[in-house]
């Protein structure tokens, strides 16, 4: 399991427009706020995936990534390691090609069940940092 070059995750991160955040809580302490938010002030469009909200950081939330209808093209999520292979599992049925795990979270089944669907992956490595660090403001 390894992260793409610096130079892919820039490409990654210049590419993108939306971001379906998976597990991105309604509380404004809580981490995934936090970082969706920056993201969100950086230019891109936040999809929230929380079965339990209606609504964070003004977007409509969603269920799960099998529900949302439009163009994603980067999955990051906050979940724990141990739910990443069935995240994987829905995050090859949409159209998106990038899976975010932040920091922290990696699994190898994921890994895997992406890499052969053609996934660029991310593990354990936080997108705001990765956005501050490597495409600068």
């Amino acid at each position: 399991m390894e992260n793409p070059s610096t130079e892919t995750i820039r490409e990654v991160l210049k590419n993108a427009k939306t971001i379906a955040v998976v597990g991105l809580s309604d509380k404004p302490e809580r981490t995934s706020y936090q970082i969706a938010r920056a993201m969100q002030d950086a230019g891109y469009r936040i999809i929230p995936v929380n079965p339990r909200a209606k609504e964070v950081l003004g977007e409509k939330a969603y269920g799960s990534l099998k529900d949302i209808q439009e163009p994603i093209d980067i999955i990051n999520v906050f979940r724990r390691s141990e739910y990443l292979p069935d995240i994987a599992k829905e995050a090859i049925k949409t159209d998106a090609s990038v899976f975010w795990a932040q920091q922290g979270v990696k699994n190898e089944e994921a890994y895997e069940i992406l890499k052969e669907h053609d996934f660029t992956v991310i593990m354990d490595f936080c997108i705001k940092v990765a956005h501050s660090v490597i495409v600068g403001k």
